[in-house]
């Protein structure tokens, strides 16, 4: 079976989406116009504020970083390079280095089993239609009813739009006895061995990834901005269409969500009725507070299982 041709495009970094639909109605003429400098910069503002959420994320989880793990670290690699330069005792001096620190953060929290070290964030996104992702999707089950899984992960490793905030750890329960099984080796010139037990305890170090769909984040911006219009009282036309707008956007981006598989059925369909309750209320321009709360509060769970 070939691969159909599917146009999805993924890469690391900063990709713009459609945040918000490409048209607006034209109510003079009763038709839809394409509006692209307005939808350019909604659409650059939304993604800002998505961004934003998402680095609150990564600054929470770089207060976690112990700094004294994270110099045990450094201390491992020093100890590794001197070996290399055949400086042995600078070598044990680092080790013993790292040694102390790490005894330092048992001290402090005996029961501690990954200590965080550093916090890196990756974005993939994917830019493309609802329909070419669900296309996709369903090319990928073909591959696999067919048994032809190297092609469905091929196609399926596309289908991401995420930050992927992740945190690096040092394995208290093991980390700190190899390092110090590796100073009685080189007191005794086994410098191979050595090494060999450094490198094996740098590979152990533990990496937890804390994933944020984008298309969420950014339901959950269009929803605030959705929300500051729903509670204004006596709103123009032009406001109307906005929040309307807005809540569409929103949609948008819950089905997105649910195309790329990110939570569960049930929680789509709270997120969908309560779209259906807000869009009700304001339709016919009644205004007023809390009826973005139960809605805000689902995603936010949503957010805070996935992440």
């Amino acid at each position: 079976m070939k691969l159909h041709a599917i146009a999805l495009t993924v890469a690391v970094g900063f990709l713009a989406s459609s945040l918000i639909p490409a048209s607006y109605c034209n109510a003079e003429e009763g038709k839809l116009t394409t509006a692209p400098e307005k939808k350019q910069e909604e659409s650059a503002a939304t993604e800002r504020a998505a961004r934003s959420q998402a680095g609150n994320v990564m600054s929470r989880q770089r207060k976690t970083v112990i700094v004294e793990a994270a110099s045990a670290l450094v201390q491992t690699k020093d100890a590794l390079r001197a070996l290399d330069l055949k400086k042995p005792n600078e070598a044990v001096a680092a080790l013993e280095r790292a040694s102390g620190k790490l005894n330092i953060v048992l001290a402090r929290d005996p029961k501690l089993a990954l200590a965080p070290i550093d916090v890196n964030l990756t974005t993939y996104d994917v830019y493309t239609t609802l329909d070419a992702i669900n296309k996709a999707r369903e090319q990928a089950e073909d591959y696999l009813d067919a048994g032809e899984v190297q092609n469905a992960r091929v196609l399926l490793s596309d289908l991401a739009s995420e930050i992927v905030v992740s945190v690096v750890n040092i394995p208290l329960k093991t980390y700190p006895d190899a390092i110090a099984a590796a100073v009685p080796l080189i007191d005794r010139g086994k410098i191979n061995e050595a090494k060999a037990k450094l490198e094996a305890a740098l590979s152990t170090l533990v990496t937890i990834d804390h994933v944020i769909p984008l298309p969420l984040l950014r339901a959950e911006v269009q929803l605030n901005n959705a929300e500051v219009l729903a509670q204004k009282k006596g709103r123009s036309e032009k406001e109307n269409k906005n929040l309307a707008l807005f809540l569409a956007a929103a949609r948008h981006q819950v089905q997105l969500s649910e195309a790329l598989g990110y939570g569960h059925k049930q929680d789509y369909e709270q997120l969908y009725s309560e779209l259906d309750n807000i869009e009700d209320k304001t339709n016919l321009g009644q205004s007023g507070t809390g009826f973005f709360d139960r809605i805000k509060g689902y995603l936010s769970n949503v957010l805070g299982v996935l992440g």
